[in-house]
């Protein structure tokens, strides 16, 4: 059965912003209420799940499935599979089942599925990281493209106005700036998807101010640069900038940075590395209130890959964030 929202969710939501941008309208998406109402105006989709016998992935694809935003194509050992859907009451029915107790072979089948089209969008299960990426990355079914992959991290903060991305925290180690270029135009792909038609991409660092002795605050003016001269588009890039100054109005005030292209209301943090991006994912999602989905782009379609430690809604979230962003690359072929 379709999820259909009530009136009053309605309401509460209506204040989401409209922008009109190369005959294009952009529905901003300030929250995730908005992120879903997004994915009931695309096409049914379907995430092809790799070793499926995992019961926060049953039950992410389960409420998937009742709120309408997806269907699922579920790849694993079938017995085990129905041995946990049977433990948490999850009825199977409308569920396709592809059994294959073999982890590596069941993210080979998995992956083809979204290949060659069967699928939508394509999930981690019961599978370590590793193998599921070799999947990803397999020459005949996988998902290559030649271009960069990187994770891109969507949060709802209390407190903030809108959607926040952050990239990359879980993917790209330690990135060049060739590397942060595309990490750039993974992430604006999916913002755009998200309805924020130019968003502000704000490369962080310890602080606001060129320093030659801080590499990454070198590569946050060259990034700026490069926005400004066209090689990087779709974006407004402004950086190098301390973390207060990206998202606290009253904190570049403070510092005298009203001027600035991006003075507390930047849509997209770009972190120097894999360290500072997870410290800051990892902080947000055990001491603050939000709501966050995750996906990796770069791909043929949207990859899934979420911890075993994040949270049902987050996965939940992160099916919704792939559905977006597969309609939105299904319209750009």
């Amino acid at each position: 059965m379709v999820f259909v929202p009530s009136l009053a969710w309605w309401k509460q939501d209506r204040d989401s912003l409209q922008i009109k941008m190369n005959n294009e309208v952009f529905q901003m998406s300030k929250g995730f209420k908005d992120l879903l109402q997004k994915v009931y105006e695309c096409d049914r989709k379907t995430v092809a799940v790799a070793v499926a016998e995992d019961e926060p992935v049953l039950e992410a694809v389960q409420a998937a499935k009742e709120k309408g935003i997806a269907d699922a194509i579920l790849v694993g050992d079938e017995a085990k599979i129905k041995e946990i859907a049977a433990s948490m009451n999850m009825d199977l029915t409308g569920f396709e089942i592809i059994n294959e107790p073999d982890h590596v072979q069941a993210a080979h089948t998995a992956v083809k599925l979204v290949h060659d089209g069967k699928a939508d969008m394509y999930m981690k299960g019961l599978i370590d990281t590793k193998n599921f990426l070799k999947s990803v990355l397999d020459k005949e079914v996988g998902l290559r493209t030649g271009r960069a992959l990187s994770h891109v991290c969507v949060f709802e903060i209390k407190g903030i106005d809108r959607l926040l991305f952050l990239s990359d925290v879980a993917f790209m180690t330690y990135p060049t700036l060739e590397d942060k270029v595309a990490i750039i135009n993974n992430t604006v792909e999916v913002c755009h998807a998200c309805g924020i038609a130019e968003p502000k991409v704000a490369p962080v660092a310890a602080v606001e101010v060129v320093n030659p002795k801080m590499p990454c605050t070198v590569d946050a003016d060259e990034l700026a640069k490069m926005n400004a001269e066209g090689k990087i588009t779709g974006c407004v890039i402004d950086g190098p900038l301390s973390m207060d100054m990206a998202i606290d109005s009253a904190a570049a005030a403070h510092k005298g940075g009203t001027d600035r292209k991006i003075a507390g209301d930047a849509d997209v943090i770009l972190f120097p590395d894999i360290h500072a991006g997870n410290l800051v994912y990892k902080v947000l999602t055990h001491l603050c209130e939000v709501k966050n989905g995750n996906i990796l782009t770069g791909t043929a379609a949207p990859v899934i890959l979420t911890s075993r430690s994040d949270s049902f809604e987050a996965k939940l979230n992160s099916i919704a964030l792939a559905a977006v962003v597969a309609e939105s690359m299904k319209k750009a072929k």
